[in-house]
């Protein structure tokens, strides 16, 4: 199960990445349900974490707007379990998308300080 909390109505959980030769590093996402990939990242997270490249796409966002992004690979404990994903690098705010949430439950307290869960169907 995969804890998480509520602010200013965004479901906010903490990814853990898995970098070669240093130690894990915690990030706070928000759980975005309009976004049908796995993470987002800003482009300077990216490269402060020195995650590898894959290649390059054309991603849609909520605006209509198509853009080229960057796309690069991780590997994160999520659940207790590892797990290599795409993260996008692109936007100003650390995302977490459904890919990530096939055969979950996703629950949430719309308050403040709320509890938020994830946990398998």
């Amino acid at each position: 199960m995969i804890h998480g909390r509520v602010e200013g109505l965004q479901v906010l959980v903490d990814v853990v990445f898995q970098l070669p030769n240093q130690p894990d590093v915690q990030l706070e996402f928000v759980v975005d349900t309009g976004f049908e990939g796995a993470l987002t990242l800003p482009p300077a997270t990216v490269a402060a974490l020195g995650l590898p490249f894959f290649q390059e796409m054309d991603a849609s966002l909520a605006n209509d707007v198509s853009v080229r992004t960057d796309v690069h690979v991780a590997t994160i404990l999520l659940d207790g379990r590892e797990l290599d994903v795409v993260v996008l690098a692109l936007g100003r705010r650390p995302l977490f998308g459904t890919a990530l949430l096939p055969g979950k439950e996703l629950w949430a307290q719309f308050a403040d300080n709320g509890l938020a869960t994830i946990k398998d169907i």
